[in-house]
């Protein structure tokens, strides 16, 4: 990737433009052609940097129910017990993690699903030592971007305003959920990449992007925008930060980590005899020393002495929900 690639990748990670000819718009921020756009947005996505082009939607907005689950598994089934949960549609993330728990994946279920029985489901593999259940008791931010341009990196403090979303109450009905399935497809790299689901919706280009915007004012859409595949882009070193935090500190200190540019989710989850940590960061970072050291200059800055971080040594399967779309599940189950 050259500069060019770099400062694209930085913009459409965070700002696409919701109009007729989005790479019309782009280019003229950039002061090139279309043409150029879509060029290296394509070959972007041949090399395997640009993951995606879709909407990023608030699983939990949708009323789905989801947690991030630790297993600890034999080390010699890890990678037959991973194959199998990553076979479920609502599995997203699945990491090997330099840990006791060393399987750690996401799992979401639609509404009127119940989580942990879909959970047991898995206790039929061999090779499962034990299970945690974390789920989110609280939120304090999600929003993954990748500083792409070394001169334009953020300074490593708490320096992001969070953003404000109208509370009203949502639950999709049937026209919603449309929209979602046709919002949440990877965009193509046309001229007018939104004709085609404005018109399998039965609405004007116009019409869809003034639903996104209601969806984004009200939290339901995070945002429309690029997903990169975090190695392939540089960033080698997945690490998520694991915080012993005091219970009263708990609110404070994970309002403050979600204000670091570098840090892109945050949250507070329970905690086990075995995992005394409540509060999760995640950094991305090009190498473990340099994800230590941001973690050691965010640690100052929050006052928390007791952390840890958990790097994936690999990764099997990182994609997203598809939401309102029915897929079926089925283990492989030796005799």
């Amino acid at each position: 990737m050259d500069e060019a690639d770099r400062e694209l990748l930085n913009e459409i990670q965070w700002t696409f433009p919701l109009v007729v000819r989005p790479f019309d718009a782009i280019a003229e921020k950039f002061d090139t052609t279309p043409d150029v756009i879509k060029e290296r947005m394509i070959r972007l996505k041949g090399e395997g940097v640009l993951r995606q082009l879709s909407a990023i939607f608030d699983t939990r907005r949708l009323g789905y129910t989801s947690s991030l689950v630790a297993m600890e598994i034999e080390h010699d089934k890890l990678e037959h017990v991973a194959g199998q949960i990553n076979r479920h549609p609502g599995v997203s993330h699945n990491y090997e993690r330099n840990h006791k728990f060393n399987l750690w994946f996401t799992l979401a279920v639609p509404p009127g699903s119940d989580l942990k029985a879909e959970l047991a489901k898995f206790d039929v593999l061999d090779g499962i030592k034990s299970t945690r259940m974390l789920p989110t008791l609280q939120l304090f931010k999600i929003g993954v971007k990748l500083d792409m341009v070394d001169d334009k990196k953020h300074e490593i403090k708490p320096s992001e305003v969070k953003k404000d979303v109208k509370n009203v109450e949502f639950v999709p009905d049937e026209r919603d959920k449309e929209f979602i399935r046709q919002l949440q497809k990877d965009l193509e790299i046309t001229d007018e990449p939104f004709a085609r689901a404005a018109a399998s919706l039965g609405v004007t280009q116009d019409e869809m992007f003034a639903k996104m915007r209601h969806y984004e004012e009200i939290g339901v859409m995070r945002r429309f925008a690029a997903i990169l595949r975090h190695r392939q882009a540089g960033f080698m070193a997945n690490g998520m930060i694991v915080w012993k935090v005091p219970e009263e500190r708990i609110s404070k200190v994970g309002q403050t980590l979600g204000s670091f540019p570098q840090v892109s989710h945050c949250y507070e989850r329970p905690t086990y005899p075995d995992w005394p940590y409540n509060v999760f960061s995640m950094i991305h970072c090009k190498t473990q020393d340099e994800a230590r050291e941001m973690a050691g200059v965010i640690q100052k800055q929050i006052h928390v002495d007791d952390y840890m971080i958990l790097f994936s040594s690999r990764e099997f399967k990182k994609t997203r929900v598809e939401y309102f779309v029915e897929n079926s599940f089925t283990l492989e189950v030796p005799a």
